[in-house]
């Protein structure tokens, strides 16, 4: 796999943020402390380890309690007698005064909490953009004043080559508000899963190539079992019409789409931003997916359930439908369940298209941020150690994926590690009557953002099945390049926010229309782009360029 690295210069803070990168992690993290950051009293030491560096095990030098608002994921209901709770608390001197939130109200309750001043110490499971709200009003940490605190965060941006990319998440004042999930390699979990039989029935046995040669192998299955209603009809479309699919279909065309579509799309050639949803690469996207459409290839119940889907997949309506890594497992047992145990699927390897093979760009997973107030708190420098050690550590992050040697897993002479054999996760023991997360607490999104981790660490949990497939995308794609940050100051936000809801709607209902024939690609698109134009679109690309070449001259 290829990375390709582009340096956005001239972001305020860039330069003081170098010198911190540069300090060298093997020492103390208090030794660098006045080198580019904020320097934190003794009396915010409270519990803090003075010999803190990269590779410490951290342990609290007395008990520290840290508040935690805590995403609450149906899959793995929060119990108290979590070993990950017990193992924290006796062996790290760490506790916890949890805001228990469930997922399905997390984001909404996470930001009036945040907006009246109520906002934890620690604030799981945040995705980039969601702290730029909050800049403003002064309630989330600035966490880029205090990275010299963070020797384990520092050896792994510098090691992966992510200072770049995390120099894209300064906001307007330059600072840094929340702390991603670090991953080494890039994120790769969906694609379309298949049914072989039906495939093989075809005369088909090797993936397609490219996106079109995929359309013509639905159309050769079809031909070859017409008892099929359509020979793919997908899920993960209520939502986001197609979010799935088109996500994975859309770095190979040049653009954004489905569920990561976004307003603005950085065009490498001119070096300015262009209105993502009326450019020829979408324009030509959506016209593959609706051809699919017209030939009768693909359901055009485009807004169905996901039970809707999976069943017409599993009763034998369709042959192939979105899957990832994890939903085979779940496919199997359906079938298994209908009295079909022997049903061979897998994952095709993702196709390329016109713009190439391709991954998405970004390296950074879910993250966390930081309440403003931690920082006055006694055990803040405590706070910040346990931060590093836990999300950005080998042994931190072997901890909070696979839980304790000896209890949860066992390691070989040659570091293999096995889940003891009742212990599952996802398609790992699948049958063990008990699971790493729900029962354990470990490969929790809350301690491990979207198992953000080494190449290593991702892969070792993981079926040989699913390990094999990930590493063929890994090493036969090319990472895009992230996108320069434009960032907007605060009247700027404002002025962009409606219009970027709205737009993003207008192009979602247009693609939808455009993909089930309701409108006619041919003779209304452009009539769409008017529309967009008249929904503000010259207005945010304008903005949005002008904030750049700011940005650019600083």
């Amino acid at each position: 796999m290829t990375t390709t690295r582009r340096r956005l210069t001239g972001v305020a803070g860039i330069a003081a943020f170098a010198v911190a990168l540069a300090a060298c992690t093997s020492a103390p993290a208090d030794d660098t402390a006045e080198a580019g950051g904020v320097k934190i009293a003794a009396e915010q030491s409270v519990g803090a380890m003075d010999d803190f560096k990269a590779g410490t095990t951290f342990k609290a030098t007395e008990p520290v309690t840290f508040s935690l608002m805590y995403r609450d994921h149906p899959g793995y209901p929060v119990k108290d007698d979590w070993s990950i709770f017990q193992h924290l608390a006796d062996d790290h001197n760490v506790t916890f005064s949890r805001t228990d939130i469930p997922m399905s109200d997390f984001d909404q309750k996470k930001s009036l909490l945040i907006g009246s001043g109520e906002a934890s110490d620690i604030i799981s499971v945040s995705y980039s953009g969601t702290e730029t709200k909050f800049v403003s009003g002064g309630a989330i940490l600035p966490v880029s004043d205090y990275l010299d605190y963070m020797p384990n965060f520092q050896e792994k941006v510098e090691k992966w080559d992510l200072q770049d990319e995390l120099d894209n998440r300064r906001q307007a004042d330059g600072k840094i508000y929340l702390l991603p999930g670090l991953r080494e390699t890039p994120n790769v979990e969906y694609s379309v899963a298949i049914r072989e039989d039906l495939w093989e029935k075809a005369g088909i046995t090797e993936d397609p190539k490219t996106w079109d040669e995929f359309a013509e192998q639905l159309a050769e299955v079809q031909k070859a079992n017409p008892e099929l209603a359509y020979a793919m009809s997908d899920r993960w479309t209520d939502s986001t019409p197609l979010g799935s699919l088109l996500n994975v279909m859309a770095p190979n065309y040049g653009t954004a789409a489905g569920w990561q579509y976004n307003n603005t799309w950085y065009d490498e050639d001119s070096e300015k931003y262009v209105f993502t949803g009326t450019t020829d690469e979408y324009r030509d996207l959506i016209t593959d997916v609706s051809d699919l459409v017209s030939d009768g290839l693909l359901d055009p119940e485009i807004t169905q359930s996901d039970d809707q889907a999976v069943q017409k997949f599993i009763s034998g309506q369709s042959a192939a439908i979105s899957g990832n890594t994890q939903t085979l497992t779940e496919y199997r047992t359906k079938f298994a369940d209908a009295g079909q145990p022997d049903v061979p699927i897998r994952l095709i390897s993702i196709p390329a298209g016109p713009a190439g093979s391709n991954l998405a760009s970004g390296r950074f997973t879910s993250g966390l941020m930081i309440s403003s107030e931690a920082a006055e708190k006694p055990y803040f420098k405590a706070l910040l150690q346990y931060i590093d050690w836990l999300y950005y550590s080998d042994e931190g992050i072997e901890f909070a994926q696979w839980g304790v040697e000896g209890e949860t897993f066992t390691k070989d002479a040659d570091g293999t590690r096995k889940l003891m054999d009742d212990i599952g996760w996802s398609a790992v023991n699948a049958g063990a009557p008990k699971k790493l997360n729900a029962d354990f607490g470990y490969s929790n999104g809350v301690f491990l953002p979207a198992n953000g981790s080494s190449k290593e660490l991702l892969l070792s949990l993981m079926t040989d099945e699913v390990a094999d497939w990930t590493e063929k995308q890994l090493e036969s794609k090319k990472q895009l390049p992230v996108a320069p940050a434009p960032l907007l100051d605060e009247i700027e936000l404002e002025q962009t926010s409606l219009l970027q809801t709205q737009l993003t709607d207008a192009v979602h209902a247009a693609t939808a229309a455009f993909i089930t024939g309701q409108r006619s690609i041919d003779s209304d698109w452009d009539a769409y782009v008017t529309e967009i134009e008249g929904l503000g679109s010259g207005q945010l690309i304008d903005t949005f360029n002008t904030a750049l070449e700011r940005a650019k001259s600083k």
